[in-house]
């Protein structure tokens, strides 16, 4: 990829940013943070997930 395409997508994105209203942009923020998996999945698997949920579930008892 050259510069000046590089530039020229980032102008772009840049732009198409700018012109969203303020709340569509909030809401595809929190669209995204909806989606994301938790941290303990993403960065220890599946496993320790579960142990670590089972855990906190516990203590509430």
């Amino acid at each position: 990829m050259k510069t000046n395409d590089y530039v020229k997508y980032m102008t772009q994105t840049l732009v198409k940013y700018a012109d969203q209203p303020k709340d569509e942009r909030r809401r595809i923020r929190e669209e995204r943070k909806q989606a994301k998996a938790s941290f303990w999945y993403r960065w220890f698997g599946i496993l320790p997930y579960i142990f670590y949920i089972e855990v906190k579930k516990r203590r509430k008892r």
